[in-house]
């Protein structure tokens, strides 16, 4: 599927307009319902296409953050062939009590995959936590770039920042019904 094609097919199935409370507390007239974008396996599948080159060359982990990064880095390990691990935003306290569960992350150089970056808020705290257990983090990847001041705080922490979609490149291609 041609990227701007997959740019249409994403906004027709999950562009949404009303009132959108945000992660960051932010209010928004516009939203993106990840959910329906990576639950459609034609889309997911296509999506992981076009991000497996965005990796970073030498990376040896995948980390998908909890819950929207899990779909998007289990369908980009599939395309790359690189191991995923999946990570909480705090460990449980019962069972194996790991923020990140699947491979282990210690000494490797893991790029944090996420669905739509805001502020980045989530990926600063999980990078940190991550770093903490011995991974080396220093790259995320993500489908959509929801604003401009994700990328900025992802930067100025030190991390390189992919996207494969901004906003302005979705939503040109919206048309309602």
């Amino acid at each position: 599927m041609e990227k701007e094609t997959l740019a249409r097919a994403i906004c027709e199935a999950a562009y949404l307009q009303g009132e959108f409370k945000l992660r960051s507390g932010q209010t928004s007239d516009r939203y993106f319902d990840k959910y329906l974008f990576e639950s459609d396996p034609a889309l997911l599948g296509a999506i992981a296409e076009h991000l497996a080159p965005l990796v970073p060359k030498g990376t040896e982990a995948l980390a998908g953050l909890e819950m929207g990064g899990i779909p998007v880095a289990t369908a980009l390990s599939l395309a790359t062939g690189i191991p995923v691990a999946f990570v909480r935003k705090k460990a449980k306290d019962y069972g194996t009590r790991k923020l990140a569960e699947g491979i282990g992350l210690t000494g490797r150089k893991v790029c944090v995959i996420e669905d739509v970056v805001t502020t980045g808020g989530q990926i600063l705290q999980s990078a940190a936590d991550l770093r903490e257990e011995g991974a080396c983090v220093d790259a995320v990847l993500s489908v959509i770039e929801r604003d401009a001041n994700g990328r900025r705080n992802l930067e100025a922490a030190g991390l390189t920042y992919y996207s494969l979609f901004e906003m302005n490149d979705l939503l040109p291609n919206y048309k309602k019904n």
